[in-house]
């Protein structure tokens, strides 16, 4: 599940990319951010799929670090989003849409805090050794406040991912993508190129 959620993301933060690329194609300092927020997305999509594939209680170092690039370059990512949100209302869009994604970052970002706190605390060796490999608790285990508001902050920030992305909705009901196949030749043969009246057949499901 998580793996297919990478893939999906990854195409939505690179439609997102190309949005703002053709929206704002001389805009220097929006060209920048555009790029670095292609790579810290990338980066989140590449973290959640080793979140994915390293379990914690067999490899709990690199699900960290997994989740660490989830986390940590996805929080980025959005802040990234919101700053070119920012610049670029009023002109490509109207300010609710930057007041929203804002209120998502502060949202993502309380969690974080929260999240970071109480794991560095329940991490800390003070509540036994086995921490790590614990997978069911009990409400008279030591730690268990700690256990349970880092899990909840851990969702919460979650659900600001989608939340995030959901602002996105409006964004993208203004694009339409499509994939053209040109011919370059009658044939399939390693023969020099015959252009065949400049025709294109687009890939549409219409017209399979």
């Amino acid at each position: 599940m998580l793996n297919i959620a990478a893939v999906l993301c990854i195409a939505t933060i690179y439609v997102r990319y190309k949005q703002v690329q053709a929206l704002s194609p001389e805009e220097t300092h929006i060209i920048k951010l555009n790029k670095a927020g292609l790579v810290l997305g990338l980066l989140s999509c590449f973290g959640l799929s080793v979140v994915a594939n390293f379990q914690k209680t067999a490899f709990f170092i690199v699900h960290v670090c997994g989740a660490v690039l989830t986390f940590g370059m996805g929080s980025l990512y959005m802040f990234v989003q919101t700053i070119l949100s920012y610049q670029m209302q009023p002109k490509i869009h109207g300010k609710q849409v930057f007041w929203i994604r804002l209120l998502v970052v502060i949202w993502c970002g309380v969690s974080a805090l929260s999240m970071l706190t109480c794991s560095s605390l329940l991490y800390s060796g003070n509540f036994g050794t086995d921490i790590v490999q614990k997978l069911h608790w009990n409400p008279e285990d030591k730690g268990y406040v700690l256990h349970m508001i880092t899990t909840a902050a851990e969702w919460s920030m979650s659900f600001s991912f989608f939340g995030f992305f959901l602002t996105y909705i409006r964004d993208f009901q203004k694009i339409s993508l499509h994939v053209e196949a040109n011919l370059h030749g009658l044939t399939l043969y390693d023969t020099a190129p015959c252009p065949v009246n400049n025709e294109r057949t687009r890939l549409l499901s219409r017209d399979l």
